[in-house]
């Protein structure tokens, strides 16, 4: 493999607490009541899908929703941290001349460049990124995937993609490409016996190259 393509939540950082929380007391404050590990199933997609997938199709509660959700999120911020083993593998991938590491986000960009690329020493790394705003179409449709692609000119056949949901998965073969799940950071790793590579541990890529 030349080209490694990663989700961010759930694969580079652990967000869980700093998204599902928020979300749940959200909904809650607008009457819908779920739990948690219901919640964390909606990982994976942009967060408009995800209250879509929820089951809020009124347009304007669900940006109503939205905005509440991502304001309860910041104050959780201090709570995210990076899964271990991850900035050393993108240390010794990103010093190979012919390896290219790109970020294929459902955060939006402002998410992105606030919450991870200037926040966190790994968000620095990568050659590309594509986010929910450089899209019409998100995963698990292969847009973004094939976005990703093209910004570093990767052929399929030498590209993965590294996730921790169906949702990547789903993408990551719609696009034609092999898919490595991030058993590390999934809450759905029943879901992902479909994957090319199941890897325990990030230092695990370093085997594919």
């Amino acid at each position: 493999m030349k080209n490694f393509i990663f989700d961010v939540d759930g694969t580079l950082i652990d967000t869980f607490n700093m998204y599902v929380p928020a979300l749940k007391q959200a909904l809650e404050s607008h009457g819908y009541k779920t739990t948690e590990s219901e919640l964390s199933q909606s990982f994976g997609i942009s967060g408009d899908d995800a209250l879509r997938k929820i089951g809020i199709l009124d347009d304007q509660l669900r940006r109503i929703i939205f905005d509440e959700w991502a304001q309860l999120s910041v104050k959780n911020i201090d709570r995210v941290t990076v899964y271990p083993g991850i900035e050393s593998t993108l240390h010794k991938l990103k010093v190979l001349a012919q390896v290219k590491l790109v970020v294929v986000t459902s955060k939006t960009r402002r998410d992105y460049d606030e919450g991870f690329k200037t926040r966190y020493t790994i968000g620095s790394m990568f050659d590309e990124y594509v986010t929910a705003d450089d899209t019409i179409k998100h995963k698990p449709d292969p847009e973004p995937i094939l976005a990703g692609l093209d910004k570093v000119d990767a052929t399929p056949e030498e590209s993965m993609y590294i996730g921790d949901t169906i949702f990547d998965m789903t993408a990551a073969h719609e696009a034609g490409i092999k898919f490595g799940a991030a058993l590390w950071g999934t809450t759905q790793k029943n879901q992902l016996n479909g994957a090319d590579f199941l890897l325990t541990s990030p230092s695990d890529l370093l085997k594919l190259i």
